[in-house]
């Protein structure tokens, strides 16, 4: 079970005083977007206005404790801040949106798929490129100076989320500078309700958003990223891609896709386990049947999305990475992904690709119980559609997986 560590008791005792705001979230997410144009010496209301859906939908959050609201409240107003920055980059250098994105690659699947070990050795080869973390969320032109300014200042955040989420880098490595999630650039998406706890009234607003914008957005901060730098083929990574494969090839057209498969038995207990950490951390209680079930119907949906969506895409433009293939021999499996996205398998990556998958020493496998969250039978028979492709293409894994 997940609970609140001691950090979390104390800050919020100390942050008691926060929850005034959470009474008047338009009004607050009112003043402090007006404290971000100030700094800034700029404003994009529209979007400014679309982030205020979050505030709000983040007051409704069952037993949402003053930490919670502080961190979700400075988490959109990062978001604001770096939408500003990116429209500064393009107003005052616009030949930026000219930069060309050309044939990205997009590793999707279900969390807890292998899809971070598949980013990262994809992301590894010097033809390519991921955005690190810190790009993600301070998106800007080249700066040496200023990199390592943002990456210090970052670096002593993500050591106090230790502090507040014990287990958490357990559950999901993160370092910031290294090739990280496109969610960290997102403003929207479903991941806010996943991981905070139940927003009603912005879940209802998101699922009438075009989720278009949000790759066009994602675009821009490529474009700046690249602007000024060697071009390489960018890699990017995030299990929610899956949903949006057909929107993504609209936004870039040459994309290819690496779809990473697992049990779905195994995903959903990993995945419930690693929200419901994340959600100890923003709120006094989580019940974990209820994120069971977010985490069930989320998923189902986003492979239900997935299988219909791939109907209709180029064959060649997906590429099956097996879980249980390439954590059982790395060495076969990952130059064959090299070559089924038309990369070139190097020497050089041969020889590194040891250390690229190695796990830190010391590193404690992620344990957890499916019963705590949802009903093994009923899991099996909500993915077996799914399972059916799988054992179809003989991606299906032949014994329960290891950790990876």
């Amino acid at each position: 079970m997940s609970r609140p560590s001691r950090t979390t008791r104390v800050l919020n005792a100390v942050l008691a005083f926060s929850v005034k705001s959470q009474r008047d979230p338009a009004g607050s997410w009112a003043k402090a977007a007006a404290q971000v144009e100030k700094k800034a010496g700029t404003q994009d209301r529209p979007f400014a206005d679309d982030l205020g859906r979050i505030v709000e939908g983040a007051a409704e959050i069952p037993r949402l404790s003053p930490l919670g609201w502080f961190l979700i409240f400075n988490e959109v107003q990062g978001k604001y801040a770096n939408r500003l920055r990116v429209n500064r980059v393009l107003s005052e250098h616009p030949q930026v949106a000219d930069e060309p994105i050309t044939a990205p690659v997009f590793v999707c699947g279900m969390p807890r798929t292998a899809t971070t070990l598949a980013h990262r050795v994809l992301a590894e080869s010097s033809d390519h490129r991921g955005p690190l973390a810190w790009e993600l969320a301070h998106t800007a032109l080249h700066d040496p100076r200023n990199a390592r300014k943002v990456v210090k200042q970052l670096e002593l955040a993500l050591s106090l989320m230790e502090l507040v989420a014990p287990g958490l880098q357990e559950k999901h490595p993160t370092y910031i500078d290294r090739p990280e999630e496109s969610v960290l650039f997102f403003a929207h998406g479903a991941h806010w309700p996943l991981q905070r706890g139940p927003m009603p009234s912005y879940s209802a607003w998101l699922a009438d958003q075009d989720v278009r914008s949000e790759y066009e957005y994602l675009k821009l901060g490529l474009q700046v990223l690249q602007h000024g730098r060697e071009r390489k083929r960018w890699v990017l990574k995030y299990p929610g891609h899956l949903g949006d494969m057909e929107t993504i090839r609209q936004v870039f057209p040459d994309a290819k896709f690496v779809w990473t498969h697992r049990d779905p038995v195994t995903v959903i207990g990993s995945f419930a386990s690693l929200l419901e950490t994340l959600q100890v951390m923003v709120r006094h209680e989580a019940d974990p049947e209820v994120i069971g079930r977010s985490a069930l119907d989320h998923l189902v949906t986003q492979v239900q999305r997935g299988l219909e969506m791939r109907m209709s895409l180029p064959p060649s433009s997906i590429v099956d990475v097996p879980y249980h293939k390439l954590s059982a021999d790395p060495f076969t499996e990952v130059p064959r992904l090299y070559s089924a996205i038309g990369a070139t398998w190097t020497t050089r990556d041969q020889e590194h690709l040891a250390d690229v998958i190695a796990k830190p020493k010391g590193t404690p496998s992620h344990r957890y119980d499916l019963s705590r969250y949802v009903d093994r039978a009923e899991v099996e028979a909500a993915f077996a559609p799914y399972n059916r492709m799988l054992d179809r293409l003989d991606l299906r894994d032949a014994a329960p997986a290891v950790e990876l």
